[in-house]
């Protein structure tokens, strides 16, 4: 069932947003070559706990970490520990946020150092694909708006689609109804309300769409080896567009 929040649930979600948003600035602000994901995970659960929240991660259907991060090949759900970042890497870092019962989902990808053009393109252009998706997003709009605008997007740049992970709503759980895939066809799907909240997330490769799951049983890679990017957001859909809740 699709949930439309109230002005003070979406309140809520602002704030745990913003501890999101906070903790990605941090935890940018230590990316180097030479330090390990588990330091980066550590950082972030002090981090998140001094700002009053709660890592939404730790746990959740048994991951055993405060954060996913992942580097190059790896799409999500990396599990944090003694791999170190090296120089030309790139690593997405997925943060989920609960405050007052509430949660925000976030995810960017950021170069370790210097990083070759492949990779700064494949950055470049995950994120404009968010951006390119958020744009359609309205009350009265179709969801499956977001979902073509990403796919024509990411197809037009030769980019991967990954198509077994998908967006979803978010609320007082992490995933909520409806699913919102990174491909599509334009003016089909759920007519989006004021009120509901999304976690908008393309996640695309610089090779083909497929992809597997290490032995870990969480870590998902592109299964030629070629990098992938991940940039999320927690929005509000409002009458006349949407609010980015995991920002500033």
């Amino acid at each position: 069932m699709v949930t439309i929040k109230t002005e003070e649930e979406i309140e809520k979600m602002k704030k745990a947003g913003h501890v999101n948003y906070l903790t990605h600035q941090y935890l940018k602000s230590l990316i180097k070559p030479g330090i390990t994901t588990g330091y980066l995970n550590d950082e972030a659960d002090k981090f998140i706990r001094s700002h009053g929240g709660i890592p939404g991660f730790l746990g959740l259907y048994g991951f055993p970490k405060s954060v996913c991060i992942s580097v190059n090949e790896e799409i999500v759900h990396g599990i944090p520990g003694e791999r170190v970042l090296k120089e030309g890497d790139i690593v997405s870092i997925d943060i989920g946020v609960v405050i007052d019962g509430y949660h925000s989902d976030s995810a960017w990808t950021y170069p370790v150092g210097k990083i070759n053009k492949e990779k700064e393109y494949l950055l470049h252009h995950t994120e404009k694909a968010l951006f390119t998706g958020l744009k359609e997003i309205k009350a009265g709009a179709k969801l499956g708006n977001v979902s073509a605008r990403i796919e024509q997007y990411a197809k037009k740049h030769n980019l991967g689609v990954v198509r077994e992970l998908v967006g979803h709503g978010v609320g007082t759980k992490l995933h909520e109804d409806p699913d919102v895939p990174n491909y599509g066809k334009y003016n089909t799907g759920l007519v989006l309300k004021s009120g509901m909240t999304l976690a908008v997330e393309p996640m695309l490769n610089l090779g083909t769409r497929k992809i597997y799951v290490l032995d870990d049983d969480w870590t998902i890679i592109t299964q030629d080896r070629k990098p992938s990017a991940h940039f999320e957001h927690t929005i509000v859909v409002r009458d006349d567009g949407y609010e980015i809740l995991t920002g500033e």
